[in-house]
C-alpha cells in the first residue's frame, strides 16, 4: 500500500513512484503481445492510443491488484478503468512528447483520471523519459493549449511556454517494471528518443465512478482515440 508519505507527495507533486515492480513474466508477456500489435498495426510503432480497442488481452495487467490498490488510495472505492495506451518510443527514431496536460485531450466530467505509467524498458534521460513539472496539478486547471503540427510527435497539443516553470521539472527514471502514478492536471511531457535503446510503456487510465465519459466527444486531436467500453474494477 503507499505510505502515508506517498499519498501526501501525490497530493502535493502531482506524482508517486510505488514501491511496485511488475513481475519478469508480465512483462515478457506484454513485450510479446505488443510485437504482435505491431505486426498487425504499424502504424502504432510509436504510440497506440487505444490499447484495448485493439487487443483486450492487455487487461490482464491493468487489474493487477496492487495497482489497484495504490489506486483506490488516491480515487476512492469506486472507480473504473477506462483506457489503457501504449507509447514504444523505439531506439533512434522514438518520437517527442511536447510538454501537454492529459485533460486536455479526455471529455470526463468533472475531469478526474489517474494515470498508472507502466515502464517496460528502463526509463533513463537518454531514452526519453517522462518529465513533470512538480506541483503543475494543484490548481486543478487546463492551462493554454495551441495545436502543434510538427512531425515525430506522439501528441499534438502543447502548452504556451509561459504556462509552466521549467525550473520545477524533474525527469522521472524508472526502472524495468517499475511504475509511477500522476494526477490529470499535470504538466508533463518526454523528449525524443535517439538512443540506442527503447523506452516502452503502457498506460492505464482510471476515473472515480462520480465522474462520466463523454462518448460522443469528437477527437480532433487524436482521429483514431475513442473508448467503447468502461471497466468499472471496484465498485
Amino acid at each position: 500500500m503507499l505510505t502515508k508519505k506517498q499519498i501526501k507527495q501525490y497530493q502535493e507533486d502531482g506524482f508517486v513512484i510505488p514501491d511496485f515492480k511488475m513481475s519478469e513474466d508480465d512483462l515478457f508477456e506484454i513485450e510479446d503481445k505488443h510485437n504482435q500489435l505491431i505486426k498487425k498495426f504499424p502504424e502504432f510503432n510509436n504510440y497506440c492510443p487505444a490499447l484495448l480497442l485493439k487487443d483486450e488481452s492487455f487487461l490482464k495487467y491493468c487489474l493487477n491488484d496492487k495497482i489497484l490498490d495504490f489506486v483506490e488510495q488516491l480515487l476512492g472505492s469506486k472507480f473504473a478503468l477506462w483506457n489503457s495506451s501504449f507509447f514504444a518510443k523505439p531506439s533512434c527514431n522514438g518520437f517527442e512528447t511536447p510538454w501537454h496536460q492529459d485533460g486536455q485531450y479526455w471529455p470526463i466530467k468533472p475531469l478526474a483520471t489517474c494515470t498508472v505509467w507502466l515502464a517496460i524498458d528502463d526509463a533513463t534521460e537518454e531514452n526519453g523519459c517522462l518529465r513533470f513539472i512538480k506541483g503543475s496539478h494543484k490548481d486543478k486547471k487546463l492551462k493554454g493549449h495551441y495545436r502543434n503540427n510538427k512531425e515525430n510527435l506522439t501528441l499534438h497539443q502543447e502548452l504556451y511556454k509561459n504556462e509552466y516553470d521549467i525550473s520545477k521539472s524533474v525527469n522521472l527514471s524508472l526502472k524495468r517494471g517499475q511504475i509511477s502514478l500522476h494526477d490529470v492536471y499535470m504538466v508533463h511531457g518526454s523528449k525524443e528518443n535517439k538512443s540506442l535503446n527503447s523506452r516502452r510503456a503502457m498506460t492505464m487510465r482510471f476515473m472515480p465512478l462520480s465522474s462520466k465519459f463523454d462518448h460522443e466527444f469528437i477527437f480532433d486531436s487524436i482521429p483514431s482515440f475513442k473508448i467503447d467500453k468502461i471497466y468499472p474494477v471496484r465498485n
